[in-house]
């Protein structure tokens, strides 16, 4: 591999994905965190969160299951999805939580997990694509995928499209389904390398991570278009919780842990807080029927120059549902 190859592949992820993470922190510096107004009464409607028994999952499944709507938690730890459901219902209130168990990594366990909750007999309102990883070393799902691709993207992409009848089935006008999908402001620096999804010709956590963000804002686009032209009343939107201090950064390099411990007490969100926009967009009345967004901070953002490419989304679509077997 020459100079500027392993340059353009390694390098400058690195120093894209660092140079948006100070962006977002001097944002955080000097811009109070989005706070939740009164929300809507969510009894009898039903959500999925994925990764809701940690972090900024935890904080959403909490909240949607305090206003009284039924969330299941999807996750791979069933001892922590058991520890969470147990919490969330000593405070819900009305609401009611359990857990199923999901692994992302694995096409065959979302296959699995979507037939356990369709056989339950439940609507679906509420589909919060939460859980991730970051900055892993090089590694790869159970089908060989890229693990940041296939386990932040690919597995959503997966489950939203095996969930998307029951949500169909339940969005009403005046009280629409929901698609949120976790982005990050990564994606600013992200690169859709169609050739080489699983970066096999050069490795990089950072370019494969913000691949994988950006993957989930063109999936957000593609999908609000095409659910918008069959005239159903689903949204879909992209939220980015802004830097949070959540175990997502323990695979930072050692230099980049000893300054995040002191920066992260100062200028990161607390869960809650990075929760916030999430919760907003899955329940808020101002969002009855608004799709195709990206949001941060509790308001509507324009995302990368990338991301409205309406090629890159049909292209990026198409070679997905070939990859997991749609």
């Amino acid at each position: 591999m020459g100079l500027w190859s392993y340059v353009n592949r390694h390098l400058l992820p690195f120093l894209r994905m660092y140079l948006v993470g100070m962006k977002v922190l001097l944002y955080q510096l000097f811009h109070r965190s989005f706070a939740l107004s009164v929300l809507p009464n969510q009894n009898g409607r039903v959500a999925i969160v994925t990764g809701g028994a940690r972090g900024m999952g935890y904080e959403i499944s909490r909240h949607l299951a305090s206003l009284g709507m039924h969330v299941v938690i999807a996750g791979n730890v069933e001892e922590e999805g058991l520890d969470a459901v147990k919490k969330i219902q000593e405070e819900a209130g009305e609401g009611r939580v359990e857990f199923l168990y999901l692994n992302l990594a694995s096409l065959k366990s979302v296959r699995q997990f979507v037939q356990r909750f369709k056989s339950t007999g439940l609507p679906l309102h509420v589909l919060v694509n939460n859980a991730g990883v970051m900055l892993l070393p090089q590694g790869q799902t159970e089908e060989g995928f890229e693990v940041h691709f296939g386990l932040n993207y690919l597995g959503h992409f997966l489950l939203t499209n095996l969930l998307l009848d029951a949500l169909k089935r339940s969005g009403k006008h005046g009280t629409c389904s929901r698609i949120v999908n976790m982005s990050s402001a990564t994606h600013y620096g992200g690169r859709m390398i169609m050739d080489d999804l699983n970066g096999r010709s050069c490795y990089s956590a950072h370019g494969s991570y913000s691949q994988s963000k950006l993957a989930l804002v063109l999936f957000t686009y593609h999908l609000q278009d095409m659910l918008t032209v069959g005239g159903y009343h689903v949204t879909s939107n992209a939220v980015d919780p802004g830097m949070v201090d959540t175990n997502l950064y323990e695979n930072l390099c050692g230099p980049a842990q000893l300054a995040k411990a002191p920066v992260a007490k100062l200028l990161f969100r607390t869960p809650a807080q990075g929760a916030s926009t999430a919760i907003y967009a899955a329940t808020a009345s101002e969002m009855e029927e608004v799709g195709g967004c990206y949001l941060f901070n509790g308001c509507k953002t324009a995302s990368s120059e990338s991301s409205y490419d309406t090629e890159l989304q049909a292209e990026l679509w198409k070679k997905s549902c070939a990859l997991v077997g749609l």
